[in-house]
């Protein structure tokens, strides 16, 4: 995956070196008195074509809608514009013995997003390690994408205009249901600050104090007793299982919308080389001019269709009047990275509109110098056949 070498956009730039799925057996506790108890779950995420058709996927997969879920009891503040399909997936076994259970969620603006979960249930010092070998394992992709373009064999009904290759988000989620004493997010935030920023992280060093204050500075709470820290890699939730699925669909949605803005980021990148590529070798001189009204009207094209599809992915999801929701969701999507790509795509936009306007012009000013030619050329015509019959 690649981003944009930019300080909020480092996702990619300081991967560390893969460690393998399986270095060795996890020991995990399973006794009723963990210290943790939750699961952790793996977001792999594919860019995979420009629109999904939902209704046909359905009657493809006979799968479920994912509707939005709510801090509290509140019908109808939080809505999807067009919920997500949902199709369970076959258990994944890894080498070293770890079961997850696993779903793929079809979002209508052409995001596929595999999840994978384990039950956890162990230490503070067992979750830190898990999170330090998951968070830069980069197998988690390849098993992903093996699944993803098996189902996709049987929705390619429902894809429009599929991509050939496919940008991809990973985002990996620590959530634990269950602390030992039940103590108050202020406590958790207390006793294990450390432990917390290592895992969002993914690092099993001690972090220094000023990069544990940045990690923990995006948290949120909503009662007394739950707790999220998003960071741009992962997130730690200290939550129940009802509780939790606002935040884990929010990071979810979040993570598709970094990916579509990426893909955006890119196609406009392409668009924005050939036109500069036209207007310096082919874009020239009074005739090649009027290939500029062909490469103007590609240019303006795009732009609509670019700007009808970030409207649609902007517009996914609705925050009705649940302002914790809403906020959660700023936090997630500023530390994720998505106002950064979003910023560089209406840029871009932004540029591409100037540039056709410019080609436009060019081509009313070849145009309007042709006519006027053609104007002088019958003149001159007309006063030769006048002279001519003068002298006859």
């Amino acid at each position: 995956m690649e981003r944009e070498t930019s300080p909020a956009i480092l996702k990619e730039s300081v991967q560390q070196p893969s460690t393998g799925l399986a270095p060795g057996p996890l020991r995990v506790a399973t006794t009723s008195d963990a210290a943790l108890q939750g699961s952790i779950l793996v977001l792999i995420q594919f860019d995979v074509c420009e629109e999904i058709r939902l209704d046909e996927l359905r009657k493809i997969f006979g799968a479920r809608t994912a509707e939005a879920s709510f801090k509290h009891p509140a019908p109808g503040y939080v809505r999807y514009q067009r919920a997500p399909v949902v199709e369970p997936i076959e258990p994944l076994v890894l080498e070293s013995g770890e079961r997850l259970d696993g779903q793929i969620k079809y979002y209508d603006y052409g995001v596929l997003s595999v999840v994978f979960e384990l039950p956890f249930s162990g230490d503070w010092e067992t979750l830190v390690r898990l999170a330090g070998r998951w968070v830069w394992d980069t197998e988690f992709a390849s098993l992903a994408t093996k699944i993803a373009k098996q189902k996709l064999e049987r929705a390619a009904p429902a894809l429009v205009k599929p991509y050939t290759e496919w940008l991809n988000e990973d985002y990996f989620i620590f959530h634990v249901r269950e602390i030992a004493g039940a103590p108050s997010a202020a406590d958790v935030l207390s006793a294990n600050g450390d432990q917390i920023a290592q895992i969002v992280r993914g690092e099993t060093s001690r972090l220094s104090d000023g990069e544990r204050q940045e990690i923990l500075q995006s948290r949120i709470s909503y009662y007394p007793n739950d707790l999220t820290v998003i960071g741009w890699n992962g997130a730690f939730l200290y939550d129940s299982a009802t509780g939790a699925e606002t935040a884990i669909q929010l990071l979810e949605y979040a993570n598709s919308q970094l990916l579509e803005f990426r893909h955006y980021d890119e196609l406009l990148s392409r668009q924005l080389e050939g036109v500069y590529d036209f207007l310096e070798h082919g874009g020239t001189g009074m005739f090649a001019r009027w290939k500029t009204a062909r490469a103007a009207s590609k240019l303006h094209t795009v732009l609509l269709d670019v700007t009808e599809l970030t409207e649609r992915v902007d517009n996914a999801i609705k925050f009705l009047s649940d302002m914790f929701s809403a906020r959660l969701y700023k936090v997630a999507a500023s530390k994720i990275g998505v106002p950064d790509y979003k910023d560089l795509v209406n840029q871009k936009l932004r540029t591409a509109e100037e540039l056709y306007r410019f080609m436009v012009d060019q081509f009313h000013q070849s145009r309007a110098f042709f006519l006027e030619l053609l104007v002088v050329i019958i003149l001159i015509i007309d006063l030769i056949f006048l002279f001519r019959g003068k002298g006859a």
